[in-house]
């Protein structure tokens, strides 16, 4: 599975959401955790001192890191944003496209707290979790 910035903010802030729970419950456990470059980035750019972020890369690094060459990425991003637009729906936020494109493309499944990504399943080929 895939976990969204969205989950892993949650997760980091000591929600005690579903989806955070079930981020927690996969690492403790030392199951997959997959993450793409776009999760990886947007989760560094809330780091507030370097002691956290010392301690926040180490727990990332130990995830499963998705790798695409960039423009592939960013042509499969940007399929994603014109067939939603196609079907009349613009997603806002470009981020999500690319994102829900490595799920796709590497068939995994979505947890997230972003009703962006439940738009962009139906209307798509991406798998997202519900808890």
């Amino acid at each position: 599975m895939i976990f969204d910035t969205s989950v892993w903010v949650d997760f980091l802030r000591g929600r005690q959401t579903a989806n955070a729970e079930l981020l927690q419950h996969h690492i403790y456990n030392d199951e997959r955790v997959f993450i793409c470059p776009i999760i990886y980035q947007e989760i560094l750019q809330g780091v507030k001192n370097e002691h956290e972020l010392a301690g926040l890369k180490e727990l990332l690094l130990a995830l499963d890191f998705l790798s695409l060459d960039g423009y592939f990425a960013a042509d499969g991003g940007a399929a994603v944003y014109r067939q939603l637009r196609a079907a009349e729906l613009t997603i806002r936020k470009p981020n999500d496209c690319a994102i829900a494109f490595y799920a796709i493309h590497f068939n995994l499944k979505l947890v997230h707290n972003d009703s962006n990504f439940d738009k962009i399943a139906k209307l798509t080929s991406l798998g997202t979790y519900a808890t």
